[in-house]
């Protein structure tokens, strides 16, 4: 089974990207991540937050093992190119164009149909759960939603003259 992540609009340009691509390209997932883990590339740090999210995509959607997935695929196509302008001598302006990634991860199965062994839920704790919120709700009174508030602000006489003039925002 192939669980596909991506990760969209990052702001490191391809090129340098698919240095990083190419490294963990057919690695297992462990493996993959201890290659990330230690890489001094910027890059690294958003592949290893890539695969972990394929990783549980992987473990939490589909109930595959995760020492028995790999990566099977990998890509780095180019986003949309944010254009920038610099000043340089004799009033000129020398474009600067800052490139965006988009990622894709293609994880697969060394072992064809390997899954994670599920737990049983059992629906008698569900019940009881259930039960106990309802006791809750009834034990606590209701507390009426709009409370009537009598106004006891006292109307306080408004500054003339001079102290007007002074105290003003903006005095003309």
């Amino acid at each position: 089974m192939k669980v596909i992540a991506k990760v969209r609009y990052l702001h490191i340009a391809p090129r340098k990207c698919r240095l990083v691509a190419d490294l963990i390209r057919g690695m297992e997932v462990d493996k993959a991540m201890e290659q990330l883990r230690f890489l001094p590339k910027r890059s690294a740090h958003a592949f290893s937050k890539l695969l972990n999210s394929g990783i549980a995509s992987a473990e939490h959607n589909f109930n595959l093992e995760r020492n028995n997935l790999y990566i099977s695929d990998i890509f780095v196509d180019g986003g949309p190119i944010m254009k920038r302008w610099k000043p340089r001598a004799f009033g000129r302006a020398y474009p600067i164009k800052k490139r965006t990634s988009h990622i894709t991860i293609v994880l697969n199965e060394k072992v064809k149909g390997k899954k994670k062994k599920v737990k049983a839920k059992t629906p008698s704790l569900k019940k009881e759960v259930l039960e106990e919120k309802k006791e809750e709700k009834k034990v606590k009174k209701e507390k009426p939603k709009f409370k009537l508030v009598e106004e006891t602000k006292k109307i306080k006489p408004k500054a003339e003259g001079v102290f007007k003039r002074i105290f003003r925002r903006k005095s003309a």
